[in-house]
């Protein structure tokens, strides 16, 4: 049953500007290839939460100028799971947005909330623990940061 309602949200609407001049307005940093992988840290960072959520589930938050980059760098996202912010405000009016996205969908949602910009060394570990934190989540109707 959580897995039906995990809902994971990768929040791709930053500027990158203590990441200049790599990193640009244009195309910040989550959607470059900053440690030559040959994937974007949203690539990396929407492939990480697949083991743990079905796609269909997966939400990524940008800004207007940048949904067309999501498009480009993950393809396979429908474009009804790309939440273009009204405008830009931070992060926390991002989670509210995209709390009120979801909620109209699924009521029953249990939302993991993700920059799509860090690095993550031990991915089994990483999912194991937000698993468990959203059974918690789910089992207590708790927020859990």
């Amino acid at each position: 049953m959580l897995k039906k309602n995990l809902i994971v949200v990768l929040m791709a609407g930053g500027v990158g500007v203590r990441f200049w001049p790599y990193s640009r307005n244009s195309k910040p940093k989550q959607f470059l290839d900053v440690l030559g992988s040959g994937k974007t840290l949203l690539q990396s960072t929407y492939e990480r939460y697949l083991p743990i959520c079905e796609p269909e589930n997966i939400y990524v938050v940008t800004s207007e100028e940048h949904a067309h980059l999501v498009h480009k760098q993950l393809p396979a996202l429908p474009p009804q799971q790309i939440l273009k912010e009204p405008m830009r405000k931070n992060t926390a009016p991002c989670i509210a947005y995209a709390s009120l996205k979801i909620r109209k969908k699924n009521p029953d949602a249990v939302m993991v909330v993700s920059p799509s910009d860090h690095l993550i060394l031990k991915e089994a570990e990483f999912a194991a623990t937000v698993m468990k934190a959203a059974e918690q989540a789910a089992q207590d109707d708790k927020l859990i940061t």
